[in-house]
């Protein structure tokens, strides 16, 4: 290894390391992701992340900031009086796809960053009810106070809980209703457009009993904007965690297996290493001792120095590295990784399994958000003030009854060659899979499916290909189109997306309900059209399309052949068409 490939490793893992001494300390949380320049005026709006999929910009010609019902009401009435094209943004708006984008330059933005408080919560019939901008880091936290438990969440609590509920972003479970967070809410108030006779906004109010109920709860924010959510509990109760590492010889033996035994079961698949860490974690008696707290490594607040030293090495080792070279930084950032722990048995430090600890402190894990703003001194690794962290999260699921052939797919991919999956897949996170119930919900999951999570770096330079991208990509293909996965809402690149909607038995449901609540598409975008079947495709053919994961290739051009990546078909998956460098393939 050069002299410069051993300093970029260095430099990958300080950050890792001191990451343990900044866990208390300030930091300075995302910014907000609506920017203006006059005022609530002239405004643009992207995500957490600072970039959308095709990197575009977003423009919208306000942004309006209700803290009641009633001002959502005059918002909403405000916009549908001239038409105007209108979309919610959350507090962090961490959506991937432009779900947030009201098109074109003259449309709206109504932000619920300040319908953020608890309505009510009646601990004997064990209801929530919480304005819709509220965070799941706070709303798990009041619900405590009261003595009560949300079952299941996931797992970054910087999420709001109409954001969370839009996408239908899920925790892990097979057990009861499963682990979407969707499946706890029975009641709602969305504030709709409506005709100039009823004032052109109206609070429709759906309980538990009302059929609209499974269209709202997973609706990607095209019928209304969510002001109240009704959520129903359980008694405050404890979660034993303990972290197995095993190799992965019988992993498609345990895949299914393996969420029928544990309540809130995962698996973390490591291909470079050949192992498989799977979360062991289910309920115990209240009594049991611990006061755990789930506290993972990639969200915790981070010296802003570091993590642009980190970035810049990273760049370095993708574009002059060698595999060999990729495949020692995987290992050792790996090692630093499993050194941070992900759970603390007291809050502050790890001193073995099982961790135990109330499920509000377990459920969900973002601790870099906790924190005063100390001027970037610290971040969130992935704020887009600083050129730090910058990736890819491709999310899918698949059907369960498919997952054990998947994952003997991805291991026949793995087993070509290893060393590839070095750089195709950060190392500190791995492959993760969730297990997720068949839901009710019109854009819920229409059965039992494994959820797959894939995170991975992605360049600065619009076109710049990443080493081994190929890998990701027949992935993710092969899940898509061979095994009849569909694409996260609120994650995944446009290819994902084409066509996907046709596996949704009940779209059409919820299309009706659409028209009746939104017949003027004002809460609709060009985004929610494609991805909905509406018009047009999600997918952008141009020069490089399939680097970006705008498109797939089905010409050189789509790929980088300046460069040496060719449009060539899958190494498992002979049907997928991916970009690879003519060197590998």
């Amino acid at each position: 290894m050069s002299r410069g490939q051993k300093t970029a490793m260095e430099s990958l893992l300080v950050v890792l390391s001191l990451g343990v001494l900044l866990q208390l300390a300030g930091c300075s949380p995302p910014p907000d992701p609506v920017m203006c320049t006059h005022g609530t005026s002239n405004c643009t709006i992207t995500n957490t992340y600072g970039s959308f999929t095709d990197r575009t910009i977003c423009r919208a010609a306000k942004v309006t900031y209700p803290r009641t019902e009633q001002e959502l009401v005059a918002a909403v009435a405000a916009v549908a009086s001239t038409k105007q094209k209108v979309r919610v943004a959350t507090k962090h708006s961490h959506s991937i796809p432009k779900l947030a984008c009201p098109g074109g330059d003259d449309g709206t933005i109504i932000s619920t960053a300040r319908l953020n408080r608890t309505v009510c919560i009646d601990a004997a019939k064990r209801l929530m009810t919480v304005e819709s901008g509220m965070l799941l880091r706070d709303l798990v936290e009041a619900a405590a106070a009261a003595g009560l438990s949300l079952p299941h969440s996931p797992y970054w609590h910087g999420l709001t809980i109409g954001g969370l509920l839009s996408t239908g972003a899920h925790g892990s479970s097979l057990w009861g209703k499963g682990g979407g967070a969707h499946e706890y809410v029975v009641g709602l108030r969305i504030v709709t457009p409506a005709p100039a006779s009823q004032g052109f906004a109206v609070v429709r109010e759906l309980g538990a009993d009302h059929p609209d109920l499974d269209a709202a709860k997973v609706s990607l924010g095209v019928l209304g904007v969510i002001s109240h959510v009704t959520l129903t509990m359980q008694p405050l109760f404890k979660r034993s965690v303990t972290l197995v590492k095993r190799d992965d010889s019988d992993f498609q033996e345990q895949v299914v297996r393996w969420g029928h035994l544990h309540e809130y079961g995962d698996m973390t698949w490591l291909p470079h290493q050949g192992k498989v860490i799977y979360r062991q974690d289910d309920r115990v008696d209240v009594s049991t001792p611990g006061n755990g707290l789930y506290d993972l490594p990639l969200f915790r607040i981070s010296p802003t120095r570091e993590l642009i030293d980190a970035r810049a090495a990273e760049e370095r080792l993708q574009e002059n590295g060698t595999d060999t070279a990729r495949c020692e930084a995987a290992q050792q950032q790996q090692a630093a990784t499993e050194r941070l722990n992900v759970f603390t048995n007291d809050g502050v430090s790890f001193t073995g399994y099982p961790v135990v600890g109330y499920q509000h402190r377990i459920q969900a894990s973002g601790t870099c958000l906790n924190s005063p703003e100390d001027g970037l001194l610290t971040s969130c690794a992935w704020d887009p003030r600083i050129r730090g962290s910058f990736f890819d999260n491709s999310g899918f699921s698949i059907p369960l009854s498919r997952a054990p052939a998947f994952v003997a797919d991805m291991k026949r991919l793995r087993d070509l060659k290893p060393d590839l999956f070095c750089s195709a897949v950060d190392a500190r996170i791995g492959v993760l899979l969730r297990y997720l119930k068949a839901s009710s919900a019109y854009l819920g999951k229409p059965e039992d499916s494994i959820g797959v999570d894939i995170i991975y770096y992605r360049s600065h330079t619009e076109g710049m290909p990443r080493a081994h991208a190929d890998v990701v990509d027949e992935i993710e293909q092969m899940a898509l189109r061979k095994y009849g996965g569909v694409p996260h809402w609120g994650k995944s690149r446009n290819f994902a997306f084409d066509g996907a909607i046709a596996k949704y038995p009940k779209v059409h449901e919820f299309l009706r309900v659409k028209h009746r609540y939104d017949p003027e598409g004002l809460f609709s975008n060009e985004w929610t059209d494609q991805v909905l079947g509406i018009n047009g495709s999600p997918s952008i053919i141009k020069k490089r399309c399939a680097i970006e994961g705008l498109c797939v290739c089905s010409n050189n051009s789509h790929c980088a052949p300046e460069q040496g990546y060719f449009c060539r078909p899958g190494k498992v998956y002979k049907e997928a068409r991916v970009c690879s460098f003519f060197k590998d393939y």
